[in-house]
């Protein structure tokens, strides 16, 4: 596992217990119940249900580690109030050559999701506009080249 700080608004913080709670009651119950209805019908090295009951226990003990490890290394991404530049939890406005506007919410990678419009501060759009203030031009390289974004907003 690793001591990798992992940044979390405190939607995603209760997103990670709950998850891990459903993993722990719900599922571990399930597959319980799984095993022990495969178990009854006989011999266990030809039992299919057993082996596909078994190998989804295996990957959600997984996830139950995974998860664990993750609220261990949480650091709560509190919203920045009154910063002039773009730190993780920041709300950014940015227009690109085109005049063409986006919005963004600059999160931890476990809750980025660029289609709602939330980038990872480790990505590459995340980190070109994290210390950047109202008015910077920000360059981004992107496979098709370099684009440059202009800093409108940041809240």
């Amino acid at each position: 596992m690793t001591d990798k700080t992992i940044y979390v608004t405190p939607e995603g913080l209760e997103k990670l217990k709950s998850d891990l709670e459903y993993f722990k009651t719900t599922k571990r119950k399930d597959i319980a119940s799984r095993i022990a209805s495969a178990k009854e019908l006989g011999d266990l090295s030809e039992n299919a249900e057993y082996s596909d009951a078994k190998e989804e226990q295996a990957l959600v003990e997984g996830k139950i580690l995974e998860l664990e490890e993750t609220l261990r290394n949480v650091t709560l991404i509190q919203k920045p109030k009154g910063s002039k530049t773009v730190v993780i939890g920041s709300h950014i406005v940015v227009t690109d050559p085109d005049g063409k506007q986006f919005e963004f919410d600059v999160v931890g990678s476990n809750e980025a999701d660029p289609g709602a419009g939330t980038i990872s501060n480790e990505s590459p759009l995340g980190k070109a506009f994290l210390g950047h203030k109202v008015g910077d031009e920000v360059a981004v390289q992107v496979p098709k080249g370099t684009i440059t974004y202009t800093l409108k907003k940041v809240s």
